[in-house]
């Protein structure tokens, strides 16, 4: 059986703003996050995680923070990609576990729609989509209140 486990992370600097899209999902806070794109820390991490399994890379090789065209996109085209890409080389995701890493904004309140989000993208069981936030205690840049950041893992296995 062939099983591929990928891992990924992301960071975005905070800024001025009212709401941040994590996971797919738009959060009101105090605050947004700082990116080319949308700035999905959530959805570029798990991005990420799959690309690392396939072995493709990593997403700014597919979408270069510098190519206008992905100005402002909505991350769940990167994480779209990633499945097809995916399954185009006969792998289905098996399950996907994904990290928030911030003071704020508080994720537990928006866990469920996360997770919903994530299957419904991927074509998945919300039941093998985990969403989960911690914070650093204070500590760095996190703690600071200066970005936030995500780990993902995904977990492939070749269809036969």
């Amino acid at each position: 059986m062939d099983i591929r486990v990928g891992n990924g992370f992301d960071v975005h600097a905070i800024g001025q703003g009212e709401h941040v899209i994590i996971c797919g999902v738009k959060i009101p806070c105090g605050f947004s996050l700082i990116g080319h794109s949308d700035a999905d820390v959530g959805l570029h991490a798990l991005t990420d995680a799959i690309l690392g399994a396939l072995c493709l890379g990593d997403i700014g090789q597919h979408f270069p923070p510098n190519d206008p065209r992905w100005k402002g996109a909505d991350s769940t085209q990167f994480l779209k990609h990633a499945a097809q890409l995916a399954q185009n080389q006969n792998y289905r995701i098996n399950h996907v576990d994904v990290t928030i890493i911030g003071e704020a904004p508080k994720v537990s309140p928006h866990r469920d729609t996360m997770r919903q989000k994530i299957s419904q993208i991927l074509e998945i069981d919300k039941e093998s989509v985990s969403v989960k936030a911690t914070t650093t205690e204070k500590l760095g840049f996190t703690g600071r209140g200066e970005g936030l950041a995500a780990l993902a893992t995904a977990t492939l296995i070749k269809q036969l």
